[in-house]
């Protein structure tokens, strides 16, 4: 019996060794891991950048040539006698003007140049160092005129290194570099600066400083993102300016001095101040009062309160040109004053100030160019930008042609709808000459357009706006 009972405790400890080991043998690899150091790269990367290859963009775009930086700090203990920097494929570098640098200080800026010596193996890269590299230096390797592929994508770059008693390492860790496949804008950049009219007329400093052909075609895509800004804060302020423009308008011409006077003082302050002056009111002055407004709103708000001023006096002076008779034949039909107004009066006021409007449309959208005062990215801040990279005025050229665009078109329209105004006016009157001076019967007087009012002064249908620059 007793034999039983040792036999059965010895054959439970024998399986309860067996699971101790069992569960050592799974837990101390693991535990080493955490309690042996882990073994150390000689180069830690810190960077692998390369520089933007158009002056007009913070991007590096794929088949234009640029230059890769790549920066790394050894080990303390490791000095190093070559790195090996494999570029992706399809890329393409040139070694001759490749430079190898130690960077020492406290802040890095002391420059030590290596004697290194320069090998490619296809894509392979290969510095060799004259001299073993100090032991946990900060190795910077410059690779000049490096072209990626056109279609562009992260681009990974490889590499080893060699320590001087021969060991051969991977480099770990190497940033990609981000990459944009090439537009068709820079393509055509690239082919014009090679051209041999446009290096000649590069090498006339004014002819380069005004207009560099490149330069030109490279800026148009990032300036006409400022023109649909410009259009766009146009578009939104002048229709807001125009109810705007008219209710001050019934002010200026109401029967109470109150809302006379608020009218004229509204409009008196808004011309006589310069809308650079408002813009910058408007930008610094409200969030020092708690007031905070997005930039394109803000503009916008800014913009309409400026013309409503100007349409203001547009709307008077065009209700003021409509002769009394207009008034009294309406009310004589059973109109009230508000019909009068709406259905005679508003209407051909409309007919006679179209013109204007334009105009005023026209300088509002040249004024959007004030905002660029405030960093509001419209036509005059892209082309800034593009000139502070560049140091050229070509963009401020490629502005203008922008502003050329609609200005000029809407100029023609201006003259064509003069013409035809004035070409109504006489065939009117002549057509009333023949018929013996008699008017057909349409239930109201013609909107003849009057040069003199009854008293025979001058009347001024579009009043000239006061300079806002």
């Amino acid at each position: 019996m007793m034999f039983k009972t040792n036999r059965a405790v010895c054959k439970k400890s024998f399986s309860l060794l067996f699971v101790v080991a069992l569960v050592a043998s799974l837990v101390l690899p693991f535990a080493a891991s955490f309690v042996s150091p882990a073994s150390a790269y000689a180069l830690d990367v810190q960077k692998c950048t390369a520089r933007p290859n158009s002056d007009s963009s913070s991007d590096v775009l794929g088949g234009v040539e640029t230059r890769i930086t790549w920066e790394a700090q050894a080990d303390v203990d490791e000095s190093l006698a070559s790195i090996s920097l494999t570029l992706p494929e399809g890329t393409t570098c040139s070694i001759n003007n490749a430079k190898a640098t130690l960077l020492t200080g406290d802040d890095l800026m002391t420059r030590v140049n290596l004697k290194a010596t320069f090998a490619q193996d296809g894509q392979t890269v290969i510095a060799s160092f004259g001299e073993p590299g100090q032991a946990g230096g900060y190795y910077r390797i410059e690779l000049y005129g490096v072209m990626f592929p056109q279609n562009g994508g992260n681009q990974q770059l490889t590499g080893t290194y060699t320590l001087t008693d021969g060991t051969v390492e991977e480099i770990a860790s190497i940033p990609t570099i981000a990459v944009k496949s090439t537009t068709f804008v820079q393509t055509l950049s690239d082919s014009l600066a090679q051209q041999e009219w446009v290096k000649a007329w590069n090498s006339n400093t004014f002819l380069r400083l005004f207009l560099n052909p490149p330069i030109f075609v490279s800026s148009l895509p990032i300036v006409l993102q400022g023109f649909f800004m410009a259009v766009g804060i146009v578009l939104v302020a002048f229709p807001i300016a125009i109810p705007l423009g008219l209710l001050l308008s019934f002010m200026r011409m109401s029967k109470f001095a109150i809302l006379r006077g608020l009218g004229s003082l509204y409009v008196n302050v808004v011309r006589g101040t310069p809308v650079f002056l408002q813009v910058y009111i408007a930008f610094f002055g409200l969030p020092l009062a708690g007031i905070n407004i997005p930039s394109f709103p803000l503009g916008v708000i800014v913009l309409a309160m400026n013309s409503a001023a100007y349409q203001c006096e547009i709307f008077r002076a065009g209700i003021q040109s409509i002769s009394k008779g207009q008034f009294e034949a309406a009310r004589s039909l059973g109109m009230n004053a508000a019909q009068t107004m709406a259905y005679v009066i508003i209407p051909q006021t409309i007919r006679r100030v179209l013109p204007t409007m334009t105009n005023e449309f026209i300088l509002l959208y040249k004024d959007t160019s004030m905002l660029a005062a405030v960093g509001v990215m419209e036509l005059v801040m892209y082309a800034k930008t593009i000139v502070a990279s560049t140091g050229s005025i070509t963009p401020y050229i490629v502005a203008a042609l922008f502003y050329l665009v609609l200005t000029l078109p809407l100029a023609k329209v201006v003259g064509n709808l003069e013409r035809r105004l004035a070409g109504n006016e006489t065939g009117g009157k002549k057509k009333r000459d023949k018929i013996g001076g008699k008017r057909k019967d349409s239930g109201f007087v013609d909107a003849k357009i009057e040069g003199k009012d009854e008293s025979g002064s001058g009347l001024e249908v579009s009043p000239e706006r006061f300079s806002s620059m």
